[in-house]
């Protein structure tokens, strides 16, 4: 992941502290609310490091047919990282 968790947890705090003083939410546990934004938001966060796994042991099954072709790792680590991306709707 691209950030460190405390530093997620001080993201969901900020944002959770910036609508309810914009009024746009109401809420009367607002730690219960920090911890379900926090869990949201390192799940999304955490979806690239799962996709670029889920890559990693795809071309680990083709690493010999990659070798025999000359394929470059880099660029099949792309391909299949989009195609991925694709198939979980994710935005990266």
């Amino acid at each position: 992941m691209i950030f460190s968790r405390d530093y997620v947890g001080y993201l969901a705090r900020q944002t959770v502290k910036h609508l309810v003083d914009a009024k746009m939410i109401e809420t009367a546990k607002a730690t219960v609310l920090n911890e379900r934004i926090t869990a949201a938001m390192v799940d999304e966060l955490a979806l690239e490091d799962r996709i670029n796994d889920e890559v990693r042991v795809i071309l680990e099954a083709f690493q010999e047919d990659m070798l025999r072709t000359g394929a470059n790792y880099q660029e099949m680590f792309k391909k299949v990282k989009n195609e991925l991306a694709r198939k979980y709707k994710a935005v990266l």
